[in-house]
Order: structure tokens, then C-alpha cells, then sequence
């Protein structure tokens, strides 16, 4: 938790001390529930519905090339898409492991392409 040394009017003081008294909670817990309930009225942002549509349809067309493609074309489906920052929504853990797995992919299909599979296993 952090700390934060605020210089307020004297007006402004005594209005958040009489808001935090009549909720019957701390100034603190006050000024922290004023900045939570303001800030969250910036960040909710609809995105528009043909742009949910163009990231879907991009998003699908990507997963398919993954899917079904040698390590070549995965590298260059890969190259090809539009490049993004992730959205601060997705966590950090999530965005390595989703990149971890790409890697994963086509480290496998790389290996299994340059040795080649023994003779009782390909049956």
C-alpha cells in the first residue's frame, strides 16, 4: 500500500470530513472510496462494434495460421499481424504465458521437422 501527502484547501478538508462523518467511515477510507468511484467513470471506454468485429475476424484468421501451418508460415502469420501493446486489463502472468506458448509451438514443430521420426514409430 502506498502513501500520499496531500496539500487541500481548508475548505475542501472540512467538506471531505463531513462527507467521511455522515458515511460513518475514516477520512481515508473516504478519500479512497471518492478517487475509486472517479477514476472508474474515465476507464470504461466501449469499443466501437465494427472494430470488435475487425479484432475478431483478425484474432480468428490468426489462430487458424497457427493451427494448421509449418513453423514457416507461423512465423510469417506472426510477422504479418498488426502489432499491439497488450491492454493493461490482461494481466502480465497471462501475456507470458500466451507468448511462452507460441514459442512452445514452434519449437516443437521446428524440432519434429529437422529429426526425422525412427522407423517403428512411423509404422
Amino acid at each position: 500500500m502506498s502513501r500520499l501527502t496531500l496539500r487541500l484547501p481548508d475548505s475542501l478538508h472540512r467538506q471531505l470530513k463531513a462527507a467521511a462523518r455522515k458515511e460513518n467511515v475514516s477520512l481515508n477510507q473516504f478519500i479512497v472510496y471518492a478517487l475509486t468511484r472517479q477514476m472508474s467513470s474515465y476507464e470504461i471506454e466501449e469499443t466501437p462494434a465494427e472494430e470488435v468485429r475487425r479484432q475478431e475476424e483478425n484474432f480468428f484468421w490468426l489462430l487458424e495460421q497457427l493451427r494448421e501451418g509449418t513453423p514457416e508460415e507461423i512465423r510469417r502469420a506472426l510477422d504479418a499481424r498488426e502489432p499491439a501493446e497488450p491492454e493493461e486489463v490482461m494481466a502480465w502472468p497471462q501475456v507470458q504465458q500466451l507468448r511462452q506458448r507460441v514459442r512452445s509451438k514452434l519449437t516443437e514443430e521446428t524440432l519434429s521437422e529437422s529429426s526425422p521420426e525412427p522407423e517403428a514409430v512411423r509404422g
